[in-house]
């Protein structure tokens, strides 16, 4: 077998063995049952200015969202060498879901909905004291949420801002207007 066919036919054992992967079911899933905000599936420029006025951003952000998903409409779907994947339905994803708690945000970990201090423990994640022994600086987000920061204040004594875009868009819009796209622009996105 000459080198082009057995690289076909690794192609193609890997593409089964991937299938049989994602048709398992995974061993390791859990649900972490909370009351979430999660608006119709579909993507327009109405859920783009939603999911903006939601998280409170100002209008040059918006602006910017609303730039990177007009020229994403206009972008063909990616062709993958030898690989065969079905169309996405857009139409048919949610793009907004968010622990119904965040209405009003918790000032700390300790006022962070249990269930969900239950997952990030399920998953390995360092929060509350583990974070202080594992030395590791996490912003955890459930459903596109920060709901904690760690090391924040050691952090910022060091002059680094360290906290999720929501909220650094609020805190800093000055450094996120001068940077945000400096290195992927919205039409690469």
């Amino acid at each position: 077998m000459d080198a082009y066919s057995q690289a076909e036919h690794a192609v193609a054992d890997a593409g089964t063995h991937i299938d049989d992967l994602v048709k398992r079911p995974y061993a390791a899933g859990f649900v972490t049952d909370i009351e979430s905000d999660t608006i119709a599936p579909g993507l327009n420029e109405d859920v783009v200015r939603f999911i903006s006025a939601r998280k409170s951003e100002p209008d040059w952000l918006l602006e910017w969202r609303l730039a990177a998903y007009r020229h994403w409409r206009t972008m063909p779907t990616p062709e993958w060498a030898h690989l065969d994947f079905p169309a996405i339905d857009f139409e048919s994803i949610s793009y907004f879901s968010a622990p119904r708690s965040q209405k009003d945000r918790p000032k700390s970990l300790d006022e962070v909905d249990p269930e969900l201090l239950r997952t990030y423990e399920k998953l390995g994640i360092p929060l509350h004291e583990r974070a202080a022994l594992a030395g590791v600086a996490v912003d955890a987000v459930f459903d596109s949420v920060s709901i904690g920061t760690t090391f924040k204040d050691k952090l910022n004594e060091a002059g680094v801002v360290f906290c999720s875009i929501a909220e650094a868009v609020q805190t800093h819009p000055e450094i996120i207007r001068r940077y945000l796209g400096s290195v992927v622009p919205t039409r690469d996105n």
